[in-house]
């Protein structure tokens, strides 16, 4: 079977990112997989969603999102201490703020990562499927 069923997204506008957020909809995080790397300016959610492009809707991936050139990084109603909580994305979105983007990630439970960038660059890269 090999990785053909990996795939990899990359959204450098409002359109893209709205592709990855369709496709990251209902995606488990847990707190312990999400990661900002300020030195290298990126922040990277690992996540677990169910693959809905290609109409392969039963298949389960682990796939990480990745956004460079994060300046800032907040977060909102998110226990940090909890390693093991899971929270669950339900979008991400963005605004335009001065020079800057604002990408928002939001998760259920009315909690939120706010990302201050300075362009939108995120993939969504595929890493290999769950086995049931």
């Amino acid at each position: 079977m090999g990785k053909k069923y990996l795939a990899q997204i990359i959204a450098s506008d409002n359109e893209g990112l709205q592709m990855i957020s369709a496709c990251s909809a209902g995606a488990k995080v847990r707190v312990s997989d999400i990661k900002y790397l300020s030195s290298s300016k990126v922040f990277l959610l690992s996540i677990e969603r169910t693959k809905i492009e290609g109409g392969q809707n039963n298949k389960k991936i682990n796939s990480i999102c990745r956004f460079d050139f994060v300046d800032n990084v907040k977060s909102k109603n998110i226990n940090q201490k909890n390693d093991k909580l899971i929270i669950e994305l339900i979008a991400i979105d963005y605004m335009k703020n001065n020079d800057n983007y604002e990408i928002n990630l939001i998760f259920k439970n009315n909690a939120h990562i706010v990302l201050t960038t300075e362009a939108i660059e995120v993939r969504l890269e595929d890493q290999n499927e769950i086995k049931e």
